[in-house]
């Protein structure tokens, strides 16, 4: 969800207008994802990386994210929407929001509309490290015979969660930058270059329709056609 602080200075604002203004864009997706019929939808909130940024917004952000939560969790239950979060719990991150976190999961388990699930705190190399090292320590310890793409898969974050059918990067930005590394391998991307908080439903299904678009063969052949001779 790229672009809030360069919105915000195009438009004069400080950099946490820029975050406060796609909230908004965030839950327009939402309903543009469920109305549209989306099974999963996963956005990437906050990265092991963005612990770099200056001390101040790392703050508001943790604040943002905290209220975020007490604001929109009725709605997200009230429209049959499961929540869930994928990343690292760790000691930087304030443990309010950790068990709003989890009180959000709880509250929201049983919904089966949409799965929409945030990455915070989340790296998609991290995610790798870690279920590799779960796995080793399975191994060695005896409860895990052979490491294997199933057993990885199965210590990754979230083993539920299905491969990305379509990553959607915004402002302009060309690259994934560690989301969802394993999850992505066949993804099909679209690069828009709206400003997240200028994101609405009518630009994802722009996305989807150009995602419709694509020929998806996940590593076989192209079909050549033949000459009779």
């Amino acid at each position: 969800m790229d672009g809030n602080g360069r919105w915000a200075n195009e438009r004069g604002l400080p950099r946490t207008a820029g975050h406060e203004a796609g909230e908004e864009a965030l839950f327009r997706t939402v309903e543009g994802a469920l109305d549209l019929g989306v099974g999963w939808l996963t956005v990437y909130a906050f990265s092991t990386e963005n612990w770099k940024r200056s001390p101040e917004e790392i703050r508001w952000l943790m604040h943002f994210n905290e209220q975020l939560l007490l604001r929109r969790a009725d709605e997200l239950d009230e429209r049959g929407v499961r929540v869930r979060f994928i990343g690292r719990r760790e000691r930087r991150v304030r443990r309010r929001i950790l068990d709003l976190v989890d009180q959000t999961v709880a509250r929201t388990a049983n919904n089966a509309r949409m799965t929409f699930t945030v990455a915070f705190n989340y790296g998609g190399r991290a995610e790798l490290v870690d279920a590799a090292r779960q796995a080793a320590s399975d191994h060695r310890d005896g409860r895990l015979k052979r490491i294997t793409e199933r057993s990885l898969v199965a210590r990754l974050y979230d083993p539920e969660m299905p491969d990305v059918d379509l990553l959607i990067r915004t402002s302009g930005e060309q690259r994934t930058s560690n989301f969802l590394i394993w999850q992505a391998a066949y993804a099909e991307l679209v690069f828009t270059a709206v400003r997240w908080p200028d994101f609405d439903e009518v630009e994802l299904a722009r996305c989807i329709v150009e995602y419709q678009r694509r020929d998806r063969r996940f590593g076989t052949a192209v079909d050549t056609p033949t000459t009779d001779g």
